[in-house]
């Protein structure tokens, strides 16, 4: 069997990378994070007029008609780009909510015991609550803010999150949706965030290994820096096969290694490039700390390490 990316695959990534940059670049980003705009709707907007949400719509539904690969593809570049937003949610309920595909309507998540991620912005609101997947819209979503919400502190400044205190009947039932196939798609996709996040600290600590001079020569002629970013590529790669395998068999055993793996890859890859750049990795302009932070925060998203490891471990009775 061929596991090496297709042509078309190729391209979709390339693609989506071009798209990011082009919209979402370092200076749109760092634009972003002093307004403290966690959703730009013009982007969210650009994001689903290329399809990035009905990715995985049959096309006679207006959508691309890919499948579960083709998302980690996008969702990878995204953690590349450390774009904001509810985008896993906005992705999974594309179709079933209004909107949501063509990126008119941001859509969050309330996952039962987590903290809800961009609430402030979302037009919707998807509960996984009691084994079923309902949503709040509307009159009833803005009541749930005001009286149900309260705001708590981020690592990232990019993710407001607020905590949410809600009976487990709130909203209307989502016809055909699964909780179970919702959330684990919702892991995967964090996952493939976290890859791209791993694989670009690991590009940016190269970089600067190559670039910076001690001594008269580059940084990156030192065994301990060779060291460093070898290892961050290690894990980079070992996660990405993790990520990619688990796309094409969609095993919740495999989504969970994934998860764990991927997270691992970002943090420990964000960790290690702040020891490559030193103390000016520390600094507000270098973007090292962004990609720690959300990774940091993600890992607590969806699927915590305790739980994918309970997940692996159960499997192995």
């Amino acid at each position: 069997m061929d596991f090496q990316l297709s042509d078309d695959q190729r391209a979709l990534r390339a693609g989506t990378r071009e798209l990011l940059a082009g919209r979402f670049g370092r200076d749109r980003m760092r634009a972003a994070l002093d307004a403290g705009t966690d959703v730009d709707r013009s982007v969210w907007g650009e994001l689903g007029a290329a399809g990035f949400f009905a990715l995985r719509l049959p096309e006679a539904e207006g959508g691309v008609g890919l499948g579960l690969p083709e998302s980690v593809l996008l969702f990878e570049e995204a953690g590349r780009a450390l774009l904001p937003g509810p985008l896993a949610a906005s992705h999974l309920a594309a179709g079933a909510v209004k909107g949501a595909a063509e990126g008119r309507t941001v859509v969050a998540v309330l996952d039962e015991g987590r903290p809800v991620a961009h609430l402030g912005a979302a037009d919707a609101l998807i509960a996984l609550v009691a084994g079923e997947v309902r949503v709040l819209e509307g009159a009833a979503l803005r009541e749930l803010v005001r009286a149900a919400a309260r705001p708590v502190r981020s690592l990232d400044p990019l993710t407001p999150l607020h905590r949410v205190t809600a009976p487990a009947t709130l909203g209307d039932s989502l016809p055909g949706a699964e909780a179970v196939r919702f959330r684990r798609e919702g892991v995967l996709l964090a996952a493939a965030e976290q890859l791209g996040s791993a694989a670009r600290t690991t590009e940016m600590a190269v970089q600067h290994a190559r670039g910076r001079e001690q001594f008269g020569s580059p940084i990156g002629a030192f065994q301990a820096v060779k060291h460093l970013c070898a290892q961050m590529l290690v894990r980079a790669e070992l996660a990405r096969s993790a990520v990619y395998a688990a796309a094409v068999t969609a095993d919740p055993v495999e989504i969970a290694g994934a998860k764990l793996l991927a997270d691992e890859a970002a943090v420990r890859n964000a960790r290690d490039c702040l020891q490559v750049y030193g103390g000016m990795g520390f600094t507000w302009e270098a973007d090292v700390h962004l990609h720690l932070k959300r990774a940091w925060l993600r890992a607590g998203q969806w699927l915590r390490a305790a739980e994918a490891e309970e997940t692996l471990a159960a499997d192995l009775c």
